[in-house]
């Protein structure tokens, strides 16, 4: 019979989760509340039914690491198992179970008949007295074993954690309803190796909870194919080992994917981590439904029945046709999956970084100068997961905050606001926590007016920053461009030079001109008229800076990350221009966007989307965590 037992022992000298070193090497092995152990044990009693479970549910769950739910244990047959010391009551209108049905009635049926042929064998005197009926038989007792642990990169998140506690349940109670369904099975394609379990004192598996990466990793290294799949079951039974123990083997369940399956099926995250439970304890036993159409059908029968059993939701194999354009592989198990992580994937992963430090033109803002809604999500992902998102950037800091307005990415509760940190104006205006200014660098004012004068005369449109405030000689389509898309503050019109000089400190001035028009005059001629004196930068094709000498994001970088005490070693940059070139330097992983400058990327450590193409998530999805 099957004996389920509820206590949990912690075997400090056996530091794993899976059951096998063969299969996993330690360094990839953690469990959780050291190495526990699901024992649970139904005393001298029969397999649940498959036909009829018509029971109320178990009673509360004292003394749970988190709370359950009502789902945990509804499938119990409160006369066949015990729920942590409490005993279950059947409803009085439900008849209980015969004594010694299913799979370890037909044990002892067995063995009881060939003790009878046995007698018959011997003769008996004929005027002898009839033999005394003979003791009932001792029932044997099979103890179910589930190791549930979750892999050691795995943050601790709340619903997985729930999970583990639910499965230390579960996943005894579907290997009771797998194994009592051996008996009778019929199933034509199934691997009969395991047959009679009657021999062993106990059987046990394991289950590992784990994220898309740890899984494709799997996949490369025990089958050699580079994927990801929702679930991997690998066997641990040797035939003909003459040993008191069962060992199945390991589950490996990827609740990322399960986590998109269950929101394409309609049903919790458990429900679906249930259904793979179920599917990889039927691989262990010898159902595979990749070897043909029958067998996936067989499969899907199977596990349709053990879930109705339980009463647990979900449904089986999405397909059940082989596709021949895979090779086939004895142990892929479950769908393979798309492995990039996606918007709500990011709770199965350990960020990396504790910092990114992000670009705004041409890199978080699109070519039409907005936030896309993917990357907004990506952005706030990040920063639920504990991840700080920084803005370095030449735009002043009051139009980065009207920008990330639109997609609710600003004040208190956003990214960026008037109290958060940020490097502005390529680096010549740096604010702390609290937005307390940490730097501030001027133009020289003789670079001032000589720019200025040039703009008067040659007609090219000219805008002056100061901190909040912009300020142009004259108006222009391409001034007013700068505020309504580009994000920028108006610029105020002030008729003279000196008016203008006197009325604010300026930090940079920016030519608007076409891409020729800087390339082949603007540039050459103030990289020589300032030689010394300023320094040009170009973010954007058609803009051209002038700035203070040795300025750079990267120096701004440099005094947010000493204000903050970080390291650069825990900072992920992304951008494009060349004025980003020392901050991806100075981080420790910098992503240069495809649409960035050749200078950039050469310096980058990986070339990432478009901005156009959601750059900015696709970066925080595949190098953040």
């Amino acid at each position: 019979m099957f004996r389920t037992n509820q206590n949990w022992t912690s075997q400090t000298n056996q530091p794993k989760t899976l059951s096998s070193n063969l299969l996993l090497p330690p360094s990839r092995r953690h469990t959780t509340g050291g190495t526990a152990m699901a024992r649970i044990v139904s005393r001298a009693l029969p397999f649940a039914s498959r036909s009829s479970l018509h029971l109320p549910p178990p009673p509360p769950f004292p003394g749970a690491a988190l709370p359950l739910p009502p789902a945990a244990g509804a499938a119990l047959a409160a006369s066949l198992l015990s729920w942590r010391g409490h005993t279950g009551t059947p409803e009085p209108s439900i008849a209980a179970p015969p004594p010694f049905a299913g799979f370890l009635a037909g044990i002892r049926g067995f063995r009881k008949g060939r003790r009878g042929q046995a007698s018959a064998k011997r003769s008996q005197p004929q005027d002898a007295p009839p033999p005394p009926p003979p003791p009932p038989p001792k029932e044997s007792e099979i103890e179910l074993i589930a190791r549930i642990g979750v892999e050691e990169d795995m943050p601790d998140d709340p619903e997985v954690l729930n999970i583990v506690e639910i499965l230390k349940l579960n996943v005894p109670m579907a290997m009771k309803i797998a194994l009592d369904g051996l008996l009778d099975s019929s199933y034509s394609t199934r691997d009969t190796s395991i047959s009679d379990v009657g021999k062993y004192d106990k059987v046990e598996v394991s289950v590992l909870l784990c994220n898309g990466n740890f899984i494709q990793d799997l996949n490369k290294e025990w089958r050699g194919e580079d994927c990801t799949t929702d679930m991997l079951s690998m066997s641990q039974y040797i035939p003909d080992l003459d040993v008191p123990i069962l060992m199945l083997g390991d589950i490996v369940i990827s609740v990322e994917a399960a986590a998109r399956q269950a929101e394409e099926k309609c049903v919790t995250l458990l429900d679906e981590v249930r259904v793979l439970v179920v599917r990889g304890i039927l691989h262990l036993l010898g159902f595979h439904h990749e070897s043909s159409n029958e067998a996936a059908a067989e499969l899907e029968k199977e596990e349709h029945l053990i879930l109705k059993s339980l009463r647990w939701k979900g449904k089986g194999l999405a397909k059940s046709a082989l596709d021949s354009s895979k090779p086939q592989t004895d142990s892929l198990d479950g769908q393979v999956t798309n492995g990039l992580k996606k918007a709500g994937s990011l709770r199965f992963y350990k960020p990396k970084f504790k910092y990114i430090f992000c670009d705004m033109d041409g890199t978080l803002l699109n070519s039409k100068s907005q936030v896309t809604a993917r990357n907004a999500e990506a952005l706030r992902e990040a920063r639920s997961r504990g991840v700080n998102i920084v803005i370095a950037t030449g735009k002043a800091r009051s139009a980065v905050i009207d920008a990330l307005s639109m997609v609710d990415l600003s004040g208190r509760t956003g990214i960026v606001s008037e109290s958060s940190p940020g490097v502005f104006l390529q680096g010549l205006l740096v604010y702390g926590l609290e937005g307390r200014q940490l730097y501030k660098r001027n133009l020289d004012q003789e670079v001032c007016r000589e720019a200025l004068l040039y703009s008067l005369e040659n007609k090219i449109p000219l805008v002056a920053f100061s901190q909040d405030h912009c300020y142009s000689m004259f108006d222009h389509p391409l001034v007013d461009c700068l505020h309504y898309i580009y994000h920028e503050p108006k610029a105020k019109i002030v008729p003279t030079i000196d008016e203008l000089l006197e009325t604010a400190e300026i930090q940079k001035v920016l030519f608007l001109e076409t891409p020729e028009g800087i390339s082949s005059a603007l540039r050459p001629y103030w990289a020589k008229a300032i030689e010394g004196r300023a320094h040009v930068v170009q973010a954007q094709p058609d803009m051209l800076e002038l700035v203070p000498p040795a300025t750079s994001k990267g120096n701004g970088v440099k005094i947010l990350l000493n204000h903050l005490s970080i390291s650069p070693d825990e900072v992920m940059a992304i951008g494009d221009g060349e004025n980003d070139i020392e901050m991806l330097q100075l981080a420790s992983f910098g992503v240069a966007l495809a649409n960035g400058s050749d200078k950039t990327k050469a310096v980058a450590n990986v070339i990432g989307a478009t901005n156009d193409e959601d750059g900015v998530a696709q970066a925080i999805y595949e190098y953040a965590f």
